[in-house]
């Protein structure tokens, strides 16, 4: 069997890891800042928290397109770096609009970034291992969202420019990183890289819902701990993150031996329940463990199908099909949920679990058509 545990590929996750929890960071401090400091809505808070995804939507194509062009490199140096300016100016930011500018901002070192990335892990993990180097790697992302939130809540204790720097510096820190794993890939220099890679929609639309989901789940956790009268409002986050973390670490080699559209209906249908135990009183932690435990297979499922009908050439291309539709769910469904949380969060919450049903419903209906 071939090698996985590469330093390669442990330096990509190390620098992934320093991304991921400066946006854990983000996720913790930015609803409370929008609604406490700035007195707006919670509607206000899913805008500044979702605003990325329309930047990161419109250029993750031309991102991929990019990435196969010019090789990975470029792009994993140029978002980190770009990410930490971003986050760096909001520790300036005093209104909702320059906010949202910079949400726009950090959307575009999103689409570099992300689809690069992964592109890059698809071109150090073996092909019979993919599934595995999905789920190792993407600790660090869920990782980075156990750890930022707590770690925010106690830097913003501080004062919010605070967390705000230091996620800034955890970006920076997986730029330096990224400059140690140099270029992966093999830059096309003849034909048009594709924009769109039609193969990777389907599967992508399944994956777009469970983001949905968890989007939303992410928005508004802590607003939701604060109606139950949690002390430590980042705990919801804390714990849907460490369920990730440590299924993703024990149950690593299942997406290589289940088939990916069946184990990403079998996730979906998890989220939704989750979903709707964390709008049930009293449920709100057993939500997030079970939210969790549905998100581990999600997204190594939905890119391993994404990622088999793509060539080596055309990574950067899937990659940047299928996480447009990140941002989709990651971006609108906080925006969407939230105008449904200014009258109710359980609502809310319930609705993305009723998003997570209707796309294990259509995973079946791709499977049984392929």
């Amino acid at each position: 069997m071939a090698r996985l545990l590469t330093p390669r590929f442990a330096l990509l996750t190390a620098a992934d890891l320093g991304y991921f929890t400066a946006m854990g960071i983000a996720v913790q401090t930015l609803p409370l800042y929008v609604t406490g400091p700035l007195h707006s809505s919670k509607a206000a808070a899913g805008l500044a928290f979702g605003a990325f995804a329309i930047s990161a939507l419109l250029l993750r194509p031309f991102a991929g397109r990019l990435s196969d062009r010019i090789g990975r490199r470029p792009l994993l140096l140029g978002g980190t770096a770009l990410a930490a300016v971003s986050l760096a100016l909001l520790s300036l930011a005093t209104d909702l609009p320059t906010i949202i500018a910079l949400r726009l901002l950090a959307g575009v070192a999103e689409a570099a970034f992300f689809v690069a990335a992964f592109a890059a892990l698809a071109d150090v993990a073996p092909p019979d291992r993919l599934g595995e180097a999905l789920s190792l790697n993407s600790l660090s992302l869920y990782l980075g969202l156990a750890l930022g939130p707590p770690l925010g809540e106690v830097l913003a204790q501080r004062s919010y420019p605070t967390a705000w720097l230091t996620a800034a510096a955890l970006c920076l820190a997986g730029t330096t990183a990224f400059l140690f794993v140099g270029e992966t890939g093999t830059p096309s220099r003849g034909a048009k890289p594709k924009l769109i890679h039609r193969a990777a929609v389907p599967p992508s639309i399944g994956l777009c819902t469970a983001l949905v989901a968890s989007g939303g789940f992410m928005a508004f956790a802590a607003l939701r701990a604060q109606e139950e009268g949690f002390e430590n409002t980042s705990l919801p986050l804390f714990l849907y993150g460490a369920t990730v973390v440590v299924s993703r670490a024990v149950f690593a080699k299942v997406p290589d031996r289940v088939p990916p559209l069946k184990l990403g209906a079998i996730a979906l249908a998890v989220i939704a329940v989750g979903l709707v135990l964390t709008a049930t009183p009293h449920t709100l932690l057993v939500g997030s463990i079970v939210l969790g435990i549905g998100i581990t297979f999600s997204t190594p499922a939905f890119f391993a199908a994404v990622f088999a009908a793509a060539e080596p050439h055309e990574r950067g291309a899937a990659s940047g099909t299928a996480s447009a539709f990140i941002d989709i769910g990651l971006g609108g469904g906080p925006i969407m949920l939230g105008l449904i949380a200014n009258t109710s969060i359980p609502a809310a919450l319930a609705t993305g679990g009723a998003v997570a049903a209707a796309g294990c419903l259509w995973t079946l209906w791709l499977r049984r058509a392929h």
